[in-house]
């Protein structure tokens, strides 16, 4: 059971709440909030100025005072739904796009964390929960935009109800009875026990759906799968259609029907307590009426007044019963904020030191000394029992070409994402120039490298943004970029040149582009970012052993004086380098030149090499 938070807590979470509605919604929460105290103004000073003219046409009818109470009723109400229809107008356009700002919330997180735990289950799946309980209900920051906008009207409503019921307790009837203080503290109590029920109605109306939230989180999961992912996504389709996997999906939409039948039953639970309340409120709007009818029969204020007080009850009796709500709300949405908060605030462990590395420019002449060094790094992945790499020792300098070879599993990403400071070692240390990477300034640190996994994602911006990835680039380099990696006769045929988009997904004359040519698309942006370093981790894999050997061989010659890692299941690719480390149970087993590597005939890179050299003789 979770433990309730005191109003200290809840004060802190609400204000930090608003302070991320300010930081990614700006204007959201002011324009509710103005708004909402508008909403309430308006009826409240119509009812006012309408007790006025009745007052006055059941008294002397003096034109001139009923033609301002009139001019000031329309006036006001014009001003009112003016201002409130262009304020409305600019929350409503923010509150539309407020879901893509909450998907910037948990982007902006993704960023700034240690990539381990991107990898790490609990932390995935505590941003699962907090992504879910927002995004499928609201729940959280959603609640907060709704609950200011709340907060704010019965405020409102209290403050100007109040203003306008004084005289109704001040108005002399000549009857002690009725003229009684005690009728404050009975009409008081009448507003707040309404209040009180519509409260306690609201706390048990949210611990049931609270509990019913917490009932389907299944049933989001696999809607979103099921209705989502694996019928809309392109990439899944021919799966689908070959194994016929619509079947587990209506499975899935059959349990998920039988599971709204037990929902009717939460309904049903959660309506009961808004009745109930709803009696009790009832009966005190009965002496409300009761009370403001006896004094005006009385003859303590006008015809006109009773329109007055019981519209000014009436509205403080909302505004309390919403203020109860609002309160209680409070602490439901707070409790889903802390989760929220929970997962924001998990601390980045990886030490980010501060010294600069230096930019040696090779066009500049200058030092292009660089070396790096594993020492005895040894490096585990997260819940894993065996070690990815262990007791791993290598050296290399700027200018040579490494191959990295090994069978699956053998430890040859891990190395490069070791290398990319993804990770840190467990044991031993990486160095750079003699010092441990981690001292160096992160960032700098990272922009010695340019690195095509075998993973690499392009993204639906244009040809050229893909190969700076920046919205801004410089469009000659570029395509001379994509004209090294080979994609000349491809880049002439694009409409727009590098300005053509790429996909469908936002633009409709988006151009689809081959597995082959993505490759070629991320190789030029390798060597857009002219980084000493060029990482190249099985980005060919699709490709055939010739068609790989070719790009390898040529992008060789264009990375002139860089340090270059390649990573190949296909050893004939790597023959052009100066150095080959062949891994095996993450470890360095064997490291030469592929001439010196071949006379070892015990060892495994002669092994791999004669298995695949059976059938691809052409390539030998």
């Amino acid at each position: 059971m979770k433990k309730r938070l005191t109003v200290k807590e809840r004060i802190r979470i609400t204000k930090r709440g608003i302070g991320v509605l300010k930081q990614y919604c700006p204007g959201l929460a002011e324009g509710k909030a103005v708004s909402a105290g508008l909403a309430a103004v308006q009826p409240l000073v119509s009812v006012w100025l309408s007790a006025k003219i009745i007052n006055e046409l059941a008294g002397e009818r003096r034109m001139k005072q009923l033609l301002f109470f009139v001019a000031a009723v329309v006036l006001t109400n014009f001003f009112v739904l003016l201002v409130k229809s262009i304020v409305d107008r600019v929350t409503e356009e923010k509150e539309a796009q407020m879901w893509n700002f909450f998907g910037k919330v948990f982007a902006d997180k993704a960023m700034t964390m240690d990539y381990a735990d991107l990898e790490d289950a609990k932390i995935l799946q505590q941003k699962q929960a907090a992504s879910e309980n927002l995004f499928m209900f609201g729940n959280g920051l959603g609640q907060l935009v709704w609950g200011l906008n709340s907060l704010v009207n019965a405020a409102a409503n209290i403050v100007l109800s109040l203003s306008l019921t004084i005289t109704l307790f001040l108005s002399d009837t000549g009857s002690k009875v009725m003229d009684s203080p005690l009728w404050i503290l009975g009409i008081g109590l009448c507003v707040v026990l309404g209040g009180l029920a519509n409260s306690k109605a609201t706390r048990e109306e949210n611990a049931i759906f609270e509990k019913w939230c917490n009932s389907t989180v299944w049933f989001n999961r696999a809607f979103i799968f099921f209705g989502h992912v694996l019928s809309m996504n392109p990439d899944r389709a021919k799966d689908v259609r070959i194994y016929k996997q619509n079947s587990a999906a209506d499975r899935a939409f059959q349990k998920m029907k039988e599971r709204d039948k037990e929902a009717g039953a939460y309904v049903l639970r959660m309506a009961a307590y808004p009745t109930l309340a709803a009696v009790v409120v009832g009966m005190g709007n009965v002496v409300c009426w009761v009370f403001v009818v006896l004094k005006a029969c009385m003859g303590a204020f006008g015809v006109g007044s009773i329109v007055q007080y019981i519209g000014a009850l009436g509205k403080l009796g909302t505004g309390v019963q919403d203020m109860m709500f609002v309160l209680a709300d409070n602490e439901v949405y707070c409790g889903h904020l802390q989760g929220l908060f929970d997962y924001l605030d998990i601390p980045n462990h990886k030490y980010e030191g501060t010294l600069p590395v230096e930019k040696r420019a090779f066009c500049d002449g200058g030092d292009t000394e660089y070396e790096i060094e594993f020492c005895n790094v040894s490096f585990r992945y997260p819940g894993a029992e065996d070690y990815a790499l262990h007791n791993l020792s290598l050296k290399f300098k700027i200018g040579e070409r490494l191959a990295v070879v090994g069978k699956n599993g053998s430890g040859k990403t891990t190395f490069i994402k070791l290398l990319c400071r993804l990770y840190d070692p467990m044991e031993g240390e990486i160095r750079l120039n003699g010092v441990d990477i981690r001292k160096y300034d992160y960032d700098e640190y990272l922009s010695i490298f340019s690195v095509v996994f075998q993973d690499f994602k392009l993204f639906s911006f244009s040809l050229g943004q893909n190969v700076a990835t920046a919205m801004e680039y410089d469009r000659e380099k570029a395509e001379q970029c994509l004209r090294k990696a080979g994609l000349s006769e491809r880049l002439k045929t694009m409409p727009n040149g590098v300005d053509t988009p790429l996909y469908k997904d936002f633009e409709t004359e988006g151009v689809e582009i081959s597995g082959g040519e993505a490759q070629k698309v991320a190789l030029a942006r390798a060597l857009y970012k002219d980084a000493p370093f060029i990482v190249l981790d099985e980005p060919t894999a699709a490709l055939d052993p010739i068609a790989e050997a070719e790009i390898y061989t040529k992008f060789n010659e264009l990375v002139g004086e860089k340090t270059s890692i390649y990573i190949s299941h296909r050893l004939s690719s790597c023959k052009f380098c100066d150095e080959i480390a062949v891994f095996d149970n993450g470890a360095v087993v064997q490291r030469g030149c592929h001439e010196d590597l071949m006379r070892e005939k015990d060892g495994l890179y002669y092994e791999l090499w004669t298995a695949q050299a059976r059938y691809y003789e052409k390539v030998v």
